[in-house]
């Protein structure tokens, strides 16, 4: 298995050298035409030592280069540069988890210079290959190399025997169930067993037999595994048989003279190839976009969750990220599998490793490998070191980062509370990890409900785990001068002290903040909620002392929002331009009107001999300025200042978890390029002016739109994107509680303009000539009395043998006698 043509290429130079030692006939001088072959020899290799020292230079300014590391890596294989090629590689993986491939070409290349002091150093490279990817390759270039140059291995002593099937064991779940590859990995295990049997002395019936029996069972457990080429498995099964004095029908698939566990064992395996054929063919196709090719595999795991197996999921599953290796979504999917199968255990916490090496940038992929790592029982160094390696990558937003503070701060409180923690935990971890998390996110998330979500956390951990009331105090403190404006962070403060009982601190608070501006009517609340407090907890003292200070912030309060309301709002110096322009549009209009009534009326009669004939208008008669009217129209319209294109969303699909790299032309091939799709819309952050990840497309008609929908969590750029119907008109207010309200606060409800505004300009409503009382309507009613009825108070019933007076008699219940 290690024969190839991935040996390093040896330099020149020492080609020619080792020739002349070999033979000294051979170092004389070359002839012309060696010469020739030299010097071009020469110039490529001067050639590539410039492009080395190129990419060297670019991964010095930029180490995160993955395609010039691959392109640094082949030229130094090419020049035989040892020393620098072994460098690179190790950089190389440290950063980022090397393809099966990479991995194999290393191993390979140390493997051709193995010598029996060096093999525990390839072996390890061959384990930290197979630690990123299960490549069924790699295991068995390692398996070969294992037999070939290991000396505790070589001539099959007790101990080699039993190490080599302990790695066949491991390789088997690793790579076996592989359905068009796995035969390699059985295959070579009987091998390895049929060599030991050629070992026993045939003297050793008994250990022979054993072996035997350990060569059939091999066999058994081969042809139960849905593999390709089972036929051909199963003739061969059937031949070594026959070698051992079992006559079986080798033209046939009668296994009557084999057990009858192993013939439905191999009756149902080959079912299940036959069930599993056309999605084994469906992503080996060539012509397959890499898209495509990721739907055909996410389909191929769905298949494998029905049938049940645990083993099988996780052999297509490692099938597919050894292909798409930087798919963030797969390694979600992958994962979140591994947890509610496995629940816990080395596996587990072994695929998130890998998971977030291949994706960094994923803040749920680290949050989920802290949760695994504790229910695994990790140690805290192990959980620390984790949180470490996650702070120092590049997520996409900050949110990420605070999800990560807490769950490091959430595993810290759990395991600090539990009885079975065996390792003893300070609190002060909790208070670094808090104070860390505030430190950076304050600057970028200040007076958002995250971060005040953060410190109300620490402040009850403080007071609960930390049983340190100060502490709780100082988290609040500190938090409030950044985000004083923030009304429900003093709320917040507010409420664990009146929690605690400690009503004189709660008081005081409410003095350091009932004076602050706060957004909307926070600072009337503030006002009322102090009230609310002293008539709930405090004394009649307290209670006129805080009414004494909240009264005046009130009226000052109200006068500042009456004078807001007086004040007209000045347009903008856009808007100003916009309406001098439309002003003069209509009075460039309005002139053109009256020049043509004026013409029309000069030319409608004329006197024919005493009587009147009416002539019509013609279009080219030229007004008073010279121009025709045709003209004056097209200047009114060109005086118009041109509106921005409305897009009113009527056939439009909204797309989100778009990827940061798609462009409008790979949303359009998406979509298919049948002409559908008629406008692509990318939305960019105001500030930075990257892609929100979200986007909308127009389509010519509902039956492309449908047909876009329906690729909705369909792959695409290694994301599941969503695709749903915009609907603009959702999430507009239609109705206010008074009624249809346009933009300008007026009601465009008839039956909810008031009589007032009916009534002629000057003159009086209808519910004022009658002398009925009219509502008061407006904000600025606060002076106005109103006549309130007693707490209790109910309208007395007539009796029902009680006769209504007259209009006479109430008129004269008032008059004074």
């Amino acid at each position: 298995m290690m024969a190839d043509d991935t040996e390093l290429v040896s330099n020149t130079d020492q080609k020619m050298e080792d020739a002349s030692a070999e033979n000294p006939a051979r170092a004389d001088p070359p002839s012309s035409d060696d010469s020739g072959d030299s010097d071009s020899d020469s110039e490529d290799e001067a050639e590539s030592n410039q492009q080395i020292v190129t990419l060297e230079s670019e991964l010095s300014a930029n180490p995160y280069n993955y395609d010039a590391y691959v392109q640094y890596i082949k030229l130094l294989r090419k020049t035989a540069n040892l020393e620098k090629l072994r460098q690179a590689r190790e950089a190389m993986s440290a950063i980022f988890p090397l393809s099966p491939s990479l991995w194999l070409e290393w191993a390979r290349d140390e493997a051709s210079l193995a010598a029996s002091e060096n093999v525990p150093e390839i072996v390890m490279l061959y384990e930290r290959g197979l630690s990123d990817y299960q490549s069924v390759s790699l295991w068995c270039d390692y398996l070969s190399f294992m037999l070939e140059f290991d000396p505790s291995v070589r001539g099959y002593p007790s101990e080699g025997i039993s190490k080599m099937r302990s790695l066949f064991e491991r390789a088997i779940p690793a790579a076996g169930f592989h359905v068009t590859e796995g035969n390699r990995i059985w295959e070579g295990y009987r091998e390895f067993e049929q060599g030991v049997l050629a070992t026993i002395d045939e003297a050793d019936i008994e250990e022979r037999n054993k072996q035997i029996q350990r060569i059939r069972s091999i066999f058994h457990r081969h042809l139960s595994v849905p593999l390709e080429n089972l036929s051909s498995t199963l003739i061969a099964y059937k031949t070594w048989e026959l070698e051992q004095g079992i006559d079986l029908d080798i033209g046939s698939d009668d296994l009557s003279k084999v057990s009858h566990q192993v013939a439905v064992a191999n009756k149902k395996a080959q079912q299940m190839y036959s069930e599993r054929a056309h999605l084994e063919e469906n992503i080996s196709k060539q012509d397959l976009s890499d898209t495509e090719k990721f739907q055909e595999f996410m389909n191929y795991i769905k298949f494998e969750k029905t049938s049940g197996d645990p083993t099988r999921v996780q052999a297509i599953y490692e099938r597919a990220v050894a292909e798409y290796p930087v798919s963030s979504d797969l390694w979600i999917d992958y994962t979140v599998y591994l947890d509610k199968t496995l629940k816990v255990g080395k596996a587990i916490t072994h695929a998130y490793s890998r998971a977030t090496r291949s994706c960094p940038w994923t803040g749920d992929l680290w949050a989920r490998y802290l949760l695994a790592l504790e229910r695994g029982s990790a140690s805290e160094k192990e959980i620390y070191d984790v949180f470490e390696k996650s702070l120092q990558c590049t997520f996409s937003s900050f949110e990420e980062y605070l999800d990560l503070y807490l769950t490091r701060v959430d595993g810290l409180r759990r395991r600090m509370l539990s009885t079975r923690m065996l390792e003893a935990l300070d609190y002060s971890l909790i208070r670094e990890t808090f104070q860390q998390a505030s430190d950076y996110l304050t600057p970028h998330m200040q007076n958002t409900d995250s971060l005040l979500h953060l410190h109300t956390y620490w402040a009850n951990l403080e007071l609960n785990i930390g049983k340190d009331l100060a502490g709780a105090r100082g988290v609040w403190d500190s938090f409030l001068k950044k985000s004083g404006g923030m009304l429900a962070a003093w709320h917040a403060y507010i409420d664990m002290e009146v929690h605690l009982g400690h009503i004189k601190e709660a008081r005081s608070i409410y003095r350091r903040c009932y004076t602050r501006k706060f957004d909307g009517t926070g600072s009337e609340d503030i006002c009322k909620g102090w009230l609310r407090f002293e008539r709930e907890h405090g004394d009649l003292e307290h209670f006129d002392l805080a009414v004494q200070k909240v009264m005046p912030r009130l009226e000052e309060l109200q006068l500042m929002r009456l004078q807001q309301e007086s004040t007209p709002v000045k347009p903008s110096a856009g808007l100003k331009e916009h309406s001098s322009q439309k002003r003069k549009a209509e009075q460039n209009v309005e002139e053109e009107s009256l020049a043509k009534r004026q013409k029309r009326k000069s030319q409608k009669e004329v006197d024919l001999g005493g009587q009147s004939a009416t002539v019509p208008a013609t279009k080219n008669v030229k007004a008073e300025n010279g121009k025709t009217a045709d003209s004056d129209k097209e200047e009114t319209e060109d005086a118009k200042p041109l509106k921005p294109k409305v897009y009113r969303d009527e056939c439009t699909a909204f797309i989100s978890n778009l990827s940061v790299k798609a462009q409008e032309e790979d949303i359009r091939k998406f979509f298919g390029d049948d002409g559908g799709v008629d406008s692509i819309r990318i939305l960019h952050h105001k500030d930075t002016g990257k892609p929100r990840g979200l986007a909308y497309a127009d389509f010519v008609d509902d039956e492309h739109l449908a047909a876009a929908i329906a690729k909705n969590r369909k792959m695409f750029f290694g994301k599941k994107i969503s695709i749903a119907r915009s609907n603009p008109k959702k999430g507009k207010k239609e109705f206010t509680r008074r009624g249809n309200v346009d933009g300008s606060g007026n009601s465009k409800d008839p039956s909810l303009i008031s009589e007032k505004a009916k009534a002629p300009l000057g003159g009086e409503t209808e519910g004022e000539r009658k002398g009925n009382e009219v509502e008061v309507r407006g904000k600025n009613t606060f002076a106005v009395p109103r006549n309130v009825k007693p707490l209790g108070y109910t309208t007395p019933k007539p009796s029902a043998d009680e006769t209504p007076k007259s209009n006479d008699e109430f008129r004269n219940m008032f008059l004074k006698k």
